[in-house]
C-alpha cells in the first residue's frame, strides 16, 4: 500500500464525461489499496470565465478605473476549482468509493497576502491523512489557499500543480501523479519535430529547465517544490483507459518520471530542446561605462516587475562607453520602454531600440557538466542551416540562444537531429 496524490487538470475535467473518466482512474489506485488525494483544476474554459467577469464588472459599472480588489477576484476566480472538487466527489460517491471534497481553507493551505499570484506558506496534513488512513479520498480544490487575513487567496495561473505538489510533500506521499492531456515529457515539442520522444525519466534540475524555458507540460513553480522536497513526480495522460495494461503499475505506469539525477542511471548529454517565442530585445546605446549602471537599469525594471532574461554588454574601445542588449518578453516592451525613459537621466543612456518577433531556443541536458563541446554543436548546426545568432547564455546545464522567430521551427529541428533526440 502506498499514499499517492492524483492531480487532474481543465481537460481531464472539462465535462461530465470526463470527470467521470476521473474518478475510474482514481477508482483504479483505490482498488490496488492505496491511499489517495486528488487536486483537480477547475473545467476548462471555465477559469478564463471568471477572470472575464471580473475585469468587465468595473466597466459595466462605469467605474473611472478598470482596477478591481484582488481579494474579490480571488473570491470569484476560486469557485471553478470549488465545483470541479464537489463533481468529482459525486461522481467517486456514485461508484462507491468513499470520497469528500476539500477547500483549500478547510485543510488548510496557509498562503502568503499576495492575492492573485499567493506563494504557500505551510500546509496541516493531518486531517487528510487521517481520513485517507480511514479510506477516504480527499478531493482538494487546486489553486487555492487561505491568506493571512482569512480569506481566499489563489497561487496564479498553473497553480493547481503547485497545490498538488505541495500537499504530496505534506502528506509524504510515496509520489505525485500529475494527469494532463499529454502523455508525458518529450525531448521537445511532437507538433514540430514529429519524430520527438517520450522521456521515461527526467531530473528535476532538467525539467525545471524545460519549463522554465517554454515547455508547457509543467508549473515551474510545482517543479522548484517537487525538487526542493524531492516529490517523485509522474506526468501521465487522463486520456488512456484507466484499466488498460499498466495503468495500475505502481513502479513503473506510462508516463514521464521526475526525478533525483541520482535515479537515473545512464545520462544523455542533451535530454531535450525548448523554446520561447515572443522574445523581444532592447539595447541601450552609449552608456557610460561605470560602476552601478547595471543596478540603474535593471533595479527599476524589476520593481515594475519586468522579468529580464539574457543581458550581453559590449564595451567600446577607449573602455567608456557601452552597450546593453538584454531580452523581455514581447508583451512587456512599452512597460519596459516607459520605465527606462523615466530613469534615462540616471541610467545615461543615448537611444534605446527595440526589436520584437525573437524566439529563445534552449538545449538542455545534466550531462553537459562532463561533456565539453556541447555548445559548439549548436552553433555548427545553426550555422549549416544560415540561423544568425543574436544573443547566447550558457549555465551548467543549458545553453540558450536568442534568434529570429521566423526560423524558430527550424532551429528546434536542427538542434533536435544535431543531438541525436530523434533517434529511437
Amino acid at each position: 500500500m502506498a499514499r499517492i496524490v492524483m492531480k487532474f487538470g481543465g481537460t481531464s475535467v472539462a465535462d461530465l464525461n470526463r470527470i467521470h473518466n476521473v474518478a475510474r482512474h482514481v477508482k483504479r489506485e483505490v482498488d490496488a489499496g492505496h491511499e489517495v488525494a486528488v487536486v483537480v483544476s477547475a473545467m476548462s474554459g471555465k477559469t478564463n470565465e471568471l477572470v472575464g467577469w471580473v475585469q468587465d464588472m468595473p466597466k459595466v459599472a462605469g467605474a473611472d478605473s478598470p482596477f478591481f480588489d484582488a481579494r474579490e477576484y480571488d473570491a470569484v476566480v476560486a469557485s471553478g476549482e470549488q465545483v470541479t472538487s464537489g463533481i468529482l466527489a459525486i461522481a467517486l460517491q456514485s461508484i462507491g468509493v468513499n470520497a469528500r471534497s476539500w477547500q483549500g481553507w478547510q485543510i488548510p493551505i496557509r498562503t502568503d497576502n499576495a492575492h492573485g499570484a499567493a506563494r504557500i506558506m505551510e500546509i496541516d496534513g493531518s486531517e487528510i491523512i487521517r481520513r485517507m488512513g480511514e479510506g477516504q479520498v480527499a478531493v482538494v480544490a487546486g489553486f487555492q489557499g487561505l491568506g493571512p487575513d482569512n480569506r481566499i487567496a489563489t497561487l496564479g495561473r498553473g497553480g493547481s500543480d503547485t497545490s498538488a505538489v505541495a500537499i504530496a510533500a505534506a502528506v509524504k506521499a510515496d509520489r505525485c501523479d500529475i494527469y494532463t492531456d499529454v502523455d508525458g515529457v518529450y525531448t521537445t515539442d511532437p507538433r514540430i519535430v514529429p519524430k520527438a520522444r517520450r522521456l521515461k525519466k527526467i531530473a528535476f534540475e532538467e525539467m525545471l529547465e524545460m519549463a522554465s524555458l517554454g515547455a508547457k507540460v509543467l508549473q515551474v513553480r510545482s517543479v522548484e517544490l517537487a525538487m526542493v522536497h524531492k516529490v517523485r513526480t509522474f506526468v501521465r495522460s487522463s486520456f488512456e483507459d484507466p484499466d488498460a495494461p499498466g495503468m495500475g503499475d505502481f513502479l513503473n505506469p506510462p508516463g514521464t518520471l521526475i526525478c533525483d539525477e541520482e535515479e537515473i542511471v545512464e545520462q544523455e548529454v542533451v535530454t531535450g530542446i525548448a523554446y520561447a517565442k515572443d522574445e523581444a530585445q532592447i539595447s541601450l546605446r552609449r552608456l557610460a561605462d561605470r560602476p552601478g549602471v547595471s543596478a540603474a537599469i535593471f533595479g527599476p525594471l524589476a520593481e515594475a516587475h519586468i522579468n529580464v532574461d539574457m543581458i550581453v554588454q559590449n564595451i567600446s574601445e577607449d573602455g567608456s562607453k557601452t552597450d546593453m542588449t538584454f531580452t523581455v518578453p514581447s508583451g512587456d516592451v512599452s512597460k519596459a520602454m516607459k520605465v527606462l525613459e523615466e530613469n534615462k537621466a540616471r541610467i545615461g543612456f543615448d537611444v534605446a531600440q527595440t526589436e520584437s518577433g525573437l524566439c529563445k531556443v534552449s538545449v538542455i541536458g545534466i550531462g553537459m557538466r562532463s561533456h565539453a563541446g556541447v555548445a559548439a554543436s549548436a552553433f555548427k548546426a545553426l550555422a549549416e542551416k544560415s540561423i544568425n545568432i543574436k544573443a547566447i547564455t550558457t549555465s551548467e546545464i543549458k545553453i540558450s540562444i536568442l534568434i529570429d522567430g521566423a526560423y524558430a521551427e527550424l532551429a528546434v529541428r536542427t538542434l533536435h537531429s544535431a543531438y541525436g533526440l530523434d533517434k529511437t
